[in-house]
């Protein structure tokens, strides 16, 4: 458990850097939790920043919210990272930034284009947008909890973007790739078209590598037009 808890806590310090260090996190943004065990979750304490974490800045908390050890609040989102892992029991790590290029989408009310990148298409699939909720309210928590059943990556309307994985690395990878997609869409639109890879490559990638694709926009936001 003690060697568990130590690479699990040197995962989480090396992800907090990468994020503030590619700007999709400023000052105390953000907030990074990986689930320990049945009833134990590591979660960043509150009003830190993720490019500075070292061990002392962790909390170990239960899944009713009750700190088991730490020495500072747990974030304030916790409540948001209890219901994921509540919802998801293959989910074993959340992240949560504010990438810009992704937020702008979410702030614009656009979401992703479907079936433009197959990087994209394998690895998150649709992208939705979840309905603006105070940030440390259950307003929140209960805005995004239909999304993350079905979708491992999703935009939080003008606050940012949360992604779910097997392990914190992942987790951030799926960022990552929710980013360079954003930023990618953005030049295209500037190119002026934004062109789909059509559905019939969509479902060679499935048939390639066993993905479910969850296709379709928010009712009641924009969507890319493609041409």
């Amino acid at each position: 458990m003690i060697l568990q808890l130590e690479q699990v806590e040197s995962d989480v310090i090396h992800v907090g850097k990468r994020m503030y260090d590619r700007g999709y996190v400023a000052s105390n943004d953000g907030n990074l939790s990986v689930r320990l065990s049945e009833d134990r979750l590591l979660i960043t304490m509150s009003g830190v920043s993720k490019g500075f974490l070292d061990r002392d800045k962790f909390v170990i908390v239960d899944y009713d919210g009750a700190v088991i050890s730490g020495k500072h609040d747990p974030s304030s989102e916790m409540k948001m990272h209890l219901m994921v892992y509540r919802e998801r029991p293959d989910v074993h790590a959340v992240a949560h930034a504010h990438p810009p290029a992704a937020t702008g989408f979410s702030v614009a009310g656009l979401h992703l284009p479907d079936a433009l990148l197959p990087e994209v298409i394998v690895s998150l699939g649709f992208v939705p947008i979840a309905p603006y909720g105070t940030p440390g309210t259950m307003e929140l928590v209960e805005s995004l909890r239909g999304f993350v059943r079905n979708h491992d990556a999703v935009l939080l309307e003008n606050h940012g973007a949360l992604t779910l994985g097997p392990d914190i690395i992942s987790a951030y990878h799926k960022m990552e790739t929710m980013e360079h997609c954003a930023q990618i869409t953005l030049v295209a639109r500037m190119l002026g078209q934004v062109n789909s890879i059509g559905q019939e490559n969509v479902d060679k990638l499935h048939r390639l590598y066993g993905r479910p694709y969850s296709s379709g926009g928010n009712e009641g936001y924009r969507t890319e037009e493609t041409t």
